[in-house]
């Protein structure tokens, strides 16, 4: 039971939800506009898709940067780093997960099968580019932006621009996040040559750009709203996402930093939550 409780905390499992309540937006929207009944096993499968995906990649995560982590004083006590985990341990389980996550695929559609390698090149890939690349948080957002498409694929089994549109919103949404999450670092960071929006454009200039992006969130889910005409529980959940988007911001600034945490996990989880919440009372009321 222990070491089931180290590997959850070592994939961070609470974070799931994120993404999780954005991917039952799309499984939702796709029984809507395909008039498909709810089917409890596709749902269960995307469930697991999601579990899975998430796992290895978190895992992953924690494999790849283990010698950063053991050098961070915000993460030395991190599993591996700290021993609880093995780094071969780490990796096998990375492994196992990824394996179950195309098997489970395989169960839903040709198309989710199909495209299940390219979904895990983006989450897993996400880990090595803040060796090269600023854009590390974009990479992010769009491996948990793959959650509302595609669970939307597991019900229609074709694109659509709707969940597009929720996708693009969870894309900014966390990229935006997680630069306020990386300006904990960005000292360490510099010093270690890794790569984050912090490091390159400074603190302030970052929150900015932090901003900027949770604005393209508000208004691609503006537009999304009369897009598909949605009435009004969605405009209810609509102001309750924009709304913590904005007091997150209030929580952090350049010089304050000690309420990071309050304004990633809190904030963040009870946005998604909410905005699906009122998202199903559109669906269903």
């Amino acid at each position: 039971m222990n070491q089931v409780k180290n590997y959850l905390s070592l994939i961070k499992f609470s974070h799931t939800i994120f993404a999780l309540p954005f991917a039952v937006v799309g499984f939702l929207l796709a029984l809507y506009n395909t008039g498909k009944s709810f089917d409890s096993k596709l749902f269960f499968l995307m469930v697991l898709c999601m579990v899975f995906a998430r796992s290895a990649a978190m895992a992953f995560n924690r494999y790849a940067d283990r010698e950063f982590d053991k050098a961070n004083p915000r993460t030395f006590v991190r599993e591996i780093p700290a021993g609880i985990i093995t780094p071969s341990e780490a990796i096998t389980f990375v492994i196992g997960n990824c394996i179950l996550f195309i098997a489970t695929t395989y169960f839903i559609n040709t198309i989710c099968f199909y495209l299940s390698p390219v979904a895990l090149i983006i989450v897993l890939g996400y880990s090595i580019t803040k060796r090269f690349t600023a854009l590390c948080h974009l990479v992010l957002g769009l491996g948990l932006s793959l959650a509302p498409i595609g669970a939307y694929l597991v019900v229609a089994g074709k694109f659509a621009l709707l969940p597009i549109l929720f996708s693009l919103v969870v894309l900014f949404w966390v990229s935006g996040f997680d630069i306020i999450y990386a300006l904990q670092d960005v000292e360490f960071d510099s010093e270690k040559k890794l790569k984050s929006i912090p490091v390159y454009l400074g603190k302030q200039n970052a929150l900015n750009l932090s901003r900027f992006l949770h604005l393209l969130s508000f208004l691609i889910l503006l537009f999304a709203g009369y897009y598909a005409q949605f009435s009004t529980w969605y405009w209810a959940g609509w102001l309750v996402f924009s709304c913590l988007l904005v007091y997150q911001h209030t929580l952090v600034s350049a010089n304050d930093l000690s309420r990071v945490n309050l304004a990633f996990f809190t904030t963040n989880g009870f946005a998604s939550l909410l905005f699906s919440v009122f998202f199903i009372l559109e669906m269903y009321l």
